[in-house]
C-alpha cells in the first residue's frame, strides 16, 4: 500500500509542477473543445496545464482532452431513499446538462428504475472540465486520501495502468463472463487484469471543406481506409490549398495545454514506423527516439516549416471557410451538423479524410471509460451491477447518439450508411487503430509528448526529441 500511496503522491505532485503556469503556454479553445469540455470524449483524467522551462518548452501533464477545471454539480433532485436501499456513487466527467451528461442521467434514471426492488441506488456526481486540467486527478487524489472515492468514476483509457498499479482501481476480471468480455472492442487492462470498460470508443481524421477543395481542383476520392493518402500526397494537397490562398490544415499543433496533441498527433510516429517505449512501457530511450520516431516528429516539423499549418490558428477558422482542413475526432461530427448552417449547410460541403499513412497505418483510439475504485465499499456487488449495466450496449449506444463517437459493443453494430464519417472513422478504428502506448508512467509520457510539440515551433527534430526521450527515461526510472 505504501508503494501505491507512493505512486499517485509522485503523480500528484508531477501534476502540479506541470500546472504551475499555465498563462504561459500559447493555446485557444477550439470549436470541438467546446464540445469536448461539455461531452468529454477523449480527454484523461491526469493532466494538464503548462510550465515554462528552461528551454522555453512547457510541462503539460497527462490526459484531458478538452480543458479541465473541476466545477461541482448538483444532482437533480432525486426521490426519498427506502430504508434499506444500497446507494452506489458515480462521478462523471462531464457537465450534467451537456448532451453527454443528459445521456448518462438517463441511462442512471433507467438503472434507478430497474433496480428499486432490488434495493439498489445509483447516486451521480458531476465534476465538468471547464479549464486546466490536473483538477480531475488531484480530486482522485484527494478523495482516496480522505475515503471518499466514489464507488464507480470515470477515468480516460490510457491512465488505466497507472491508476491501476496504484492500487486505485478494482480489478473485475472474475466479474466478467468470456462472452461479455469479447462483447468489447477493447478493455482497459494492466498485467493481464481488467480494471476499465469502456464508454464509448473513438478514432479521428481529417475533416475537410468540400467546396473549398473543389475550387482548388483537389480531388480526395481515391483517399479511403483501405487506401490512405500518403504522408507525401497529404503535403501535395496542402500545397495546392496553399496555392489557393487558404490555410492548408488546422494541425492542433496549440493544443498541448491538455491531452488533445498527444491523442490527435501520436498516430504519425507510429505510422513512420516509429514508437515510444518498450513493451513493459519502463524504457524510453531507444523507442521514441529512434530514427523512424524522428521522422515522424519531422512530418510534423515539415508542415509548419512549408507554413501548411502553424500554432496560431484561430479557433473557428476551419468552421469560417479559412482552413481547408482540421483534424479532430468524432465529436466534431455534431458540430458540423447542426452549428454552422451557412457554411456547412448539409454533408455535400464537408467530408472526412482517413490520416494519412507512411511505412505503415495507424490511426487515433481510445477514450473514456468506467471503473470501480478500491474505496471503503468492501462489498462490490452492487457496483458490479451499475458497471454492467453503464457498459451495456444500450447504454453504449445512448451516449454515442450523442457525442457522435463510437459504441465500444461489437453488439451494438452501428449501421453506417457507407461513405459517411461515421462509417470511416468506425472503419479506421477497426482496421488502423493504434493506442497510445501502455505504461505506469502514462502521465509523463503524455506531458513529454506535449513539450516535443510545443518545442518543434523553434527547435530542431533530432535534438528536440532526443531531449524528450531523456527527460522522459528520467521520470519512468522515479516509477
Amino acid at each position: 500500500m505504501k508503494k501505491h500511496l507512493s505512486i499517485i503522491l509522485f503523480s500528484a505532485a508531477f501534476l502540479a509542477a506541470s500546472c504551475a503556469n499555465a498563462s504561459d503556454v500559447p493555446s485557444k479553445k477550439s470549436s470541438d473543445d467546446s464540445v469536448t469540455s461539455a461531452q468529454a470524449t477523449s480527454a484523461q483524467v491526469t493532466s494538464q496545464g503548462g510550465q515554462t522551462t528552461s528551454d522555453g518548452g512547457i510541462v503539460t501533464s497527462a490526459a484531458v482532452t478538452s480543458e479541465e477545471v473541476i466545477s461541482e454539480e448538483e444532482s437533480t433532485e432525486e426521490p426519498p431513499v427506502p430504508t434499506g436501499t444500497q446507494i452506489v456513487k458515480i462521478m462523471f466527467h462531464v457537465d450534467s446538462r451537456s448532451p453527454e451528461g443528459l445521456a448518462y442521467k438517463k441511462r442512471i434514471d433507467a438503472f434507478n428504475s430497474s433496480y428499486a426492488s432490488r434495493g439498489i441506488r445509483a447516486s451521480a456526481t458531476y465534476k465538468a472540465r471547464t479549464t486546466g486540467g490536473a483538477d480531475y486527478e488531484k480530486q482522485l487524489i484527494a478523495m482516496r486520501m480522505d475515503n471518499t472515492l466514489p464507488d464507480i468514476i470515470t477515468f480516460d483509457a490510457p491512465n488505466c495502468a497507472s491508476y491501476a498499479d496504484s492500487g486505485l482501481l478494482y480489478d473485475v476480471t472474475n466479474a466478467l463472463t468470456q462472452d461479455e468480455k469479447n462483447d468489447f472492442l477493447s478493455l482497459n487492462t494492466f498485467e493481464g487484469h481488467v480494471y476499465g470498460l469502456p464508454i464509448q470508443e473513438s478514432s479521428a481524421g481529417f475533416y475537410y471543406n468540400k467546396n473549398i477543395f473543389r475550387d482548388a481542383g483537389i480531388d480526395v476520392s481515391g483517399y479511403t481506409v483501405e487506401n490512405p493518402w500518403t504522408f507525401a500526397q497529404f503535403k501535395e494537397v496542402c500545397q495546392k490549398l496553399k496555392n489557393a490562398n487558404v490555410i492548408p490544415v488546422d494541425m492542433r499543433l496549440d493544443a498541448t495545454k491538455d491531452e488533445t496533441a498527444t491523442y490527435l498527433l501520436y498516430p504519425f510516429i507510429y505510422a513512420a514506423g516509429g514508437d515510444f517505449v518498450s513493451e513493459d512501457g519502463y524504457t524510453a530511450t531507444g523507442y521514441f527516439n529512434k530514427q523512424e520516431s524522428k521522422n515522424g516528429f519531422q512530418f510534423l516539423k515539415d508542415l509548419v516549416t512549408s507554413e501548411y499549418s502553424s500554432y496560431a490558428i484561430g479557433a473557428t477558422d476551419f468552421f469560417t471557410g479559412k482552413v481547408g482542413m482540421y483534424l479532430s475526432s468524432g465529436w466534431t461530427i455534431p458540430d458540423l451538423d447542426n452549428k454552422y448552417p451557412e457554411r456547412f449547410p448539409n454533408r455535400d460541403s464537408w467530408g472526412l479524410l482517413p490520416y494519412p499513412k507512411d511505412v505503415t497505418r495507424a490511426s487515433a483510439t481510445g477514450s473514456w471509460s468506467y471503473a470501480i475504485t478500491q474505496n471503503a465499499t468492501k462489498d462490490k456487488a452492487a457496483s458490479i451491477e451499475l458497471l454492467k449495466w453503464m457498459a451495456s450496449a444500450e447504454s453504449s449506444t445512448t451516449v454515442t447518439n450523442a457525442t457522435g463517437m463510437i459504441p465500444c459493443r461489437k453488439s451494438c453494430n452501428p449501421q453506417y450508411a457507407a461513405g459517411s464519417p461515421e462509417s470511416i472513422l468506425f472503419q479506421q478504428l477497426s482496421q488502423t487503430g493504434r493506442s497510445r502506448p501502455v505504461t505506469v508512467g502514462y502521465p509523463q509520457f503524455t506531458t513529454v509528448f506535449s513539450n516535443v510539440i510545443y518545442r518543434l515551433r523553434d527547435g530542431d527534430v533530432s535534438t528536440v526529441v532526443d531531449n524528450a526521450a531523456r527527460e522522459l527515461q528520467a521520470e519512468l526510472n522515479k516509477i
